[in-house]
């Protein structure tokens, strides 16, 4: 089946998403979709898959123009589509999931769980899925999950496959094996449609790569290009994706939790006993899996979540009971893992978000009386020193790209008089440029004597900015290990195999 994309726009308002975007995809291939988030890959595929409606252009396959209502008629035509976030229901069994919407039905008109059962059972055969069609979804680890949701879509006939950020959950191990499935497929004729930000997989896996940058097609390349080609076309300049770190200088265990256990809201134990400490100089990144207790640990060290039981330490200073502005004061910075929800207010300028931290003392105040002009100072220099793009530090935060956005929040946290930066996914959703500078501000900080905890899903990440690695995997460190471990073992270790 070949699929062609003409002229598409798509506009929010003022922002034009997709910018008269045309593409094809040909019979059996893997096209890539490469961007940074925010470029407009995923809003063009929601319009490919009807849940978006283009303001401009055409959809054809086999050359005959489409138009789709909604996700039925693009699956009707042959199109299916695998969310990042997965649509399964955790307490139905994978067959029962497979057929939601269109159930195969008896003679007297019930539910035929057998021809489920056996629609499964044909397809994960016929791609080697190894899928038990009766498992609850909730039983199986996320990369079943994810060829759950692949099954789901060949269950309903799909010619063409749409893959998003399909990799943003998996371990190493589970990401080589989705690359495997995907070559399958394309070897049996179904058309990939392959959204991501990551080089290392369009490289891997992609017949053709299509570069998309603001919301425009910037670029057709082969995946034979290097790395360094790939995310000088993402970003529009040249950029040094190697970051240049010396030997750690270890200082003083600065630091320390010890047996900590956190609930999260429904009072469920998401992180379970862990024990671990941190020295100066020093750069630990937790890894792991999203939603394996990283995002509740951060929060605790940063008194935004009672601790159920253990402690935390900082320079000798018991931080357990702490609530945040405490935590703050005793030399704690914290780039957390959302910019828009916990780290900027959108409404307020970069010079009002920059003094967040601050406003209740010096330099930013004296007593109850802010000192704008030493506000306003300081905002002029951080913002020369991180490089934020900006017309002017009154621009408000939220008018600022996303990338600009999270610098303002490392500006912030990292001119702070800090003993301990924790920095949670510190470049989600920032363009390779600004992941480079991020990276080099962090290395910087830890070569200036600080203790420095990163929690990052981004395998690449951890690796490029690690002294030490501890390993999450629900609730527990499975493993603390040095910097020179291998991908391999780091993916044993996220699916949780001790080191």
């Amino acid at each position: 089946m070949k699929l062609e994309l003409r002229n598409i726009t798509k506009r929010f308002g003022t922002l034009v998403a997709n910018d008269s975007i045309s593409l094809t995809l040909k019979p059996g291939e893997i096209l890539s979709l490469l961007g940074e988030n925010g470029a407009g890959k995923s809003t063009l595929m929601n319009v490919l898959y009807g849940l978006l409606q283009p303001d401009e252009g055409q959809i054809l396959i086999d050359d005959k123009e489409q138009k789709f209502a909604g996700p039925g008629d693009a699956m009707a035509a042959g199109i299916g589509m695998v969310h990042q976030h997965f649509m399964l229901i955790p307490v139905f069994t994978v067959a029962e999931n497979v057929v939601l919407g269109h159930e195969p039905t008896g003679k007297a008109g019930n539910l035929d769980l057998n021809a489920a059962r056996k629609l499964v059972k044909e397809i994960s055969d016929r791609f080697g899925f190894d899928i038990d069609p009766d498992a609850k979804i909730q039983d199986l680890p996320v990369g079943a999950q994810q060829r759950v949701e692949i099954i789901k879509s060949l269950a309903r006939d799909a010619k063409i496959l749409v893959l998003d950020e399909p990799t943003a959950v998996l371990t190493p191990q589970e990401t080589d094996e989705l690359m495997a499935i995907m070559r399958d497929l394309s070897k049996n004729g179904t058309s990939i449609i392959f959204i991501t930000h990551k080089l290392r997989e369009v490289q891997q896996v992609a017949d053709r790569i299509i570069v998309i940058r603001q919301g425009k097609v910037v670029s057709e390349v082969s995946p034979k290009s290097t790395a360094g080609e790939l995310a000088s076309l993402m970003v529009g300049r040249e950029v040094d994706l190697d970051t240049k770190k010396k030997a750690a200088k270890v200082g003083a265990e600065t630091l320390v939790v010890k047996d900590l256990t956190v609930l999260d809201d429904r009072n469920q134990q998401m992180v379970n006993g862990i024990s671990f400490s941190v020295h100066d100089g020093e750069i630990l990144a937790i890894a792991g899996v999203q939603g394996n207790g990283q995002t509740e640990l951060a929060e605790a060290i940063l008194g935004l979540r009672k601790i159920h039981s253990g402690s935390i330490q900082v320079a000798g200073q018991d931080l357990t009971k702490s609530n945040v502005r405490q935590v703050l004061e005793a030399g704690v910075g914290y780039i957390p893992e959302d910019r828009k929800k916990d780290g900027l207010v959108g409404q307020f300028t970069i010079a009002e978000n920059l003094m967040l931290d601050g406003s209740f003392g010096k330099p930013f105040a004296n007593g109850m009386q802010i000192d704008f002009a030493k506000r306003d100072e300081i905002a002029e220099k951080l913002i020369k020193d991180f490089d934020i793009r900006t017309p002017s530090a009154d621009t408000l935060a939220k008018q600022l790209s996303g990338g600009n956005q999270q610098k303002v929040v490392v500006a912030r946290e990292m001119s702070r008089d800090l003993r301990v930066l924790i920095a949670s996914q510190p470049t989600r959703g920032v363009d390779v440029g600004s992941i480079e500078f991020i990276h080099e501000q962090i290395v910087a900080s830890r070569d200036a004597g600080k203790t420095v905890v990163i929690i990052s899903t981004e395998l690449d990440e951890v690796l490029a900015l690690a002294d030490r690695i501890a390993v999450m995997y629900r609730g527990r460190i499975v493993g603390i290990v040095d910097a020179k471990t291998t991908r391999e073992k780091l993916g044993k270790m996220m699916a949780g195999i001790a080191a």
